[in-house]
């Protein structure tokens, strides 16, 4: 390993991932579905963006100005030319975070985030970001960090340890990463089978190994096989980040802390003994074994008053983004709950012409029948279900639009050939979503002006042909034209059902 690399994997790249969180606008409804005030976010910052495709989408689809860092030069690297393709406005270092933190050209920030990277650093790097956010972040700003979290993680702890110290100590050299990767696990599998009194005491032990094996190796690298990993009680993350003067606002998604779909009756109980105490979190964490926290935290949070916290409200703007038929009337989460008809018929009734509009519009055609109360928390809760996204304002949406494109240009050219990226950039949003690459195959066919599914499968066919690739099916390479034009057939039919109106709704592409 590395010596710059601070006992993080160096060698091996991290996953092509996009991570929503990490949209600003995106924690503007949880905020507000909690009554804070949300500032105006014109500089944000990512510590640790890995390949960088958050970093680069919301860099393209907002108007913040973006600064990031990964010490991994080939992550930068990528980076730095997704960017370049896009045209967007960020910097992007591939410094340490003691040296990016100590850089004399950052401004300060309104949005700060750390996707896991906090569990998987050591406590002098902690320091360092700690330090960061209470010089850095600018006062009302947020900070979005997510964390592997105590008691969750205190079943995985055994293998995690085992895994971690067979690649630190027994791996070869000789072996490519891939291979000491499946080395450990097998390894990991014969020590538990022989470990009599662990399986006792933990019955499920050996079924979680083998669930773990079942991820993508850079995944597992990266995961289990640092030398720092440190999963946290909420409460020790809270000691942790006193010195940067930031409290505890709400999870990043509302969904964490829409009480009816988390607690049963009994559990509700006490939660309502130690609601509003520092004990709250913690308790939650136990009654739901939370293995990973996503939690905004900002730097002196103001509550609004009725007035002010309806006025913010009311100038939000929505869009569906799922077809109309397609929403689920029900949320499955740790308690499976109903939504009310009465309550979000009407609403959806509305939003089923895929426009934007704006909640006081809503409120004023609802008057009636919902309140502005109920208008907005039906919208955060469909929001949190992914089912409506927030809009910029119009003139943010026309600044990110030529940016977009220009992403979105970038990943489905790049589909043609197995790029790295599955993600469509949104000017509405500010965010991304993941189409797989037969997907993107599509979306691109219908860019170009093909109008009928039997087209674009005629287009992804032909692209396959050049690259002497085929469609699988059931584990099973499909032979000939036929049997991959049935199977492309099919998957442009559900493709146009079920995608194209989320696609145009967003605005993610055009003809």
């Amino acid at each position: 390993m590395s010596t710059w690399s601070h006992g993080y994997v160096s060698d091996i790249g991290y996953t092509y991932g996009y991570y929503p969180e990490l949209n600003p606008l995106r924690a503007l409804v949880p905020m507000l579905q909690e009554g804070f005030a949300v500032p105006t976010i014109k500089n944000a910052c990512e510590l640790g963006f890995g390949q960088g495709v958050s970093l680069n989408a919301h860099a393209a689809a907002g108007t913040a100005r973006w600064y990031g860092t990964d010490f991994n030069p080939s992550h930068a690297a990528f980076a730095r030319d997704v960017a370049q393709q896009c045209g967007s406005q960020v910097l992007i270092a591939d410094d340490d975070f003691a040296t990016f933190c100590s850089r004399d050209d950052l401004p300060e920030f309104e949005f700060i985030g750390l996707h896991g990277i906090w569990s998987w650093i050591s406590d002098e790097n902690r320091r360092v970001i700690v330090d960061f956010v209470r010089r850095k972040l600018a006062v009302g700003g947020i900070l979005y960090i997510s964390y592997n979290t105590l008691p969750g993680w205190s079943a995985h702890a055994p293998i995690r340890h085992l895994l971690a110290m067979h690649d630190n100590h027994i791996a070869s050299a000789a072996n490519s990463r891939a291979q000491n990767v499946k080395t450990a696990l097998d390894f990991g599998s014969r020590v538990l089978e022989h470990s009599p009194g662990l399986k006792n005491n933990t019955p499920h032990i050996l079924n979680r190994l083998n669930e773990i094996a079942k991820h993508d190796t850079s995944y597992l690298i990266h995961e289990y096989m640092n030398y720092h990993w440190h999963p946290m009680y909420y409460a020790d993350l809270e000691q942790w980040l006193e010195p940067a003067k930031v409290g505890f606002a709400c999870s990043a998604s509302y969904l964490d802390d829409f009480n009816m779909c988390l607690f049963n009756p009994e559990q509700q109980k006490l939660m309502d003994e130690v609601a509003g105490t520092p004990l709250a979190q913690t308790v939650k964490d136990f009654i739901l074994n939370k293995q990973f926290r996503r939690d905004l935290w900002v730097k002196g949070a103001r509550k609004l008053n009725h007035t002010q916290l309806a006025q913010q409200r009311g100038k939000q703007r929505f869009v569906l983004t799922t077809p109309r038929d397609k929403v689920e009337m029900g949320i499955n989460n740790y308690i499976s709950i109903n939504l009310m008809p009465e309550v979000f018929d009407p609403l959806l009734d509305i939003l089923k012409d895929h426009q934007v509009h704006r909640v006081s519009d809503l409120c004023a055609a609802l008057q009636g029948t919902l309140n502005e109360t109920q208008v907005f928390s039906s919208l955060a809760l469909l929001h949190a279900k992914n089912d409506v996204a927030l809009v910029q304002d119009e003139a943010a949406v026309e600044s990110a639009r030529a940016r977009c494109r220009a992403f979105n240009r970038y990943v489905m050219e790049s589909a043609r050939y197995n790029g790295e990226i599955y993600y469509l950039t949104s000017p509405l949003s500010g965010g991304a979503l993941h189409l797989g690459r037969i997907e993107l195959l599509f979306a691109a066919a219908y860019q170009q002006g093909l109008q009928q599914p039997a087209q674009w499968a005629e287009s992804v066919w032909r692209i396959l042909q050049s690259y002497g690739q085929a469609m699988v099916k059931d584990g099973e390479t499909l032979q000939g034209e036929e049997a991959n034009l049935a199977e492309l057939n099919r998957l442009a039919e559900e493709f146009a059902a079920n995608r194209l109106t989320t696609l145009q709704a967003l605005q993610m592409i055009e003809q």
